[in-house]
């Protein structure tokens, strides 16, 4: 099957996106995309916003804020007071990592899978407390979760306090197996923190049966929200351990201020520490929902099977010009929209150079473990005619 065979079940989706028409934009992973209807909305709160800001900020702001928390809490199977709206991952995970009372000779351990970001984070904060970071070396390719598994289990020690692990790994873009880790740290009171950042609109999520410790997730990338929307999601049993990244006017000492801006409930702490910051733009949060919207009426199981199905077919003719094996088996227990090939010998910052100067297409190619890799995402905006130009390209630079 080639990618020529295969269409969108809505191939008027494309217009439905603000992106230029001049390119082929095969890199959503990275930051996202917005659709017009959603972008619209955003726009629209924005304009309220201004056309009152005091109404908006002060009077109205808590509850849109709760009334967006609970439709996205709904679409990833959590209770709306475990969840918190924050403005991505990296904002999420900083919370977690600086609220847990590591002690030296504790250890964290993180994979070679893990988002730069996420773990600078992490070595940042092992650093201020004489704590150790470990990245665990987590080696391609693998035929079995139970091999992933296996490869994480081995940095585990008496010491290790705290599982670090992405749902879907940025560099790789694998489907890790976090239900089974973090049911394993539960059992060995080793506190499990899930980087969601490529989840949430690319896969189905429980997260009250997923059972992780900490969970965070970006609306902006697969859910199609505008940029600045992601969430936290903590069980009740740790909330009040959460410290404020910034003291205002949601945080409370032991006796009771008067006059609070925002009125939360008393013993819920978690919204009120982090959903006001002071003055800021709330418009991505209150759009969140528009962005679930889009794609509920937009039959979103359907798009994204075709998305895995023209990036399956992207993906052989990849691997057949490359004469490399895959770094997983196929199937959506391994990936979805989003999946990472490996190249053979070259310099992949001039191959992602050229492919977009030569043949405006944008996807990233980078090394990962000293390996040549491309990550190719395909959103409902794609179509055969994109994975064609991006072959194209690749075997006239390689």
């Amino acid at each position: 099957m080639t990618a020529a065979t295969l269409a969108l079940p809505l191939p008027d989706l494309a217009e439905q996106f603000l992106l230029r028409r001049d390119m082929t934009f095969l890199n959503h992973g990275s930051f996202g995309a917005c659709p017009r209807p959603v972008f619209e909305v955003y726009q629209q709160w924005q304009r309220t916003l201004e056309a009152q800001p005091v109404e908006f900020l002060g009077r109205r702001l808590t509850d849109r804020l709760r009334r967006a928390r609970e439709q996205l809490a709904a679409s990833v199977g959590a209770p709306a007071d475990d969840l918190v709206l924050v403005p991505n991952v990296t904002y999420a995970l900083n919370i977690v990592a600086r609220s847990i009372a590591l002690q030296p000779g504790d250890e964290v351990l993180g994979i070679t899978h893990e988002y730069g970001a996420i773990e600078r984070t992490w070595r940042y904060v092992c650093l201020q407390h004489g704590a150790t970071y470990i990245n665990q070396p987590v080696e391609l390719p693998v035929a079995t979760p139970d091999e992933l598994i296996e490869q994480i289990w081995r940095g585990v020690t008496p010491r290790t306090r705290v599982i670090l692990l992405s749902h879907i790994t940025s560099p790789t873009a694998l489907i890790m197996p976090v239900a089974e880790v973090c049911r394993r740290a539960r059992a060995a009171g080793i506190l499990s923190v899930i980087d969601g950042a490529h989840a949430p609109g690319q896969i189905d999520l429980n997260l009250t049966e997923l059972g992780a410790d900490f969970y965070g997730g970006n609306c902006h990338k697969w859910l199609c929200a505008p940029k600045g929307a992601g969430f936290l999601y903590v069980r009740p049993e740790h909330q009040a351990s959460l410290e404020p990244l910034v003291v205002s006017w949601g945080w409370q000492p032991p006796a009771p201020l008067h006059g609070s801006f925002l009125a939360y409930p008393e013993g819920r702490p978690l919204q009120a520490y982090y959903e006001w910051m002071g003055t800021d733009e709330p418009s991505a949060f209150l759009s969140v929902p528009a962005a679930i919207d889009f794609q509920r009426q937009h039959n979103w199981p359907a798009v994204r099977r075709a998305c895995h199905e023209l990036l399956r077919a992207a993906s052989s003719q990849i691997l057949a010009l490359s004469g490399l094996p895959p770094l997983t088996p196929d199937g959506e227990d391994w990936w979805v929209q989003m999946r990472a090939l490996p190249l053979p010998p070259c310099d992949p910052a001039q191959v992602q150079a050229r492919l977009w100067h030569e043949w405006r297409v944008e996807v990233p190619c980078f090394y990962w473990e000293g390996r040549p890799l491309i990550r190719v995402s395909v959103q409902a905006y794609n179509t055969p005619a994109d994975i064609e130009r991006l072959v194209a390209g690749l075997r006239a630079i390689l």
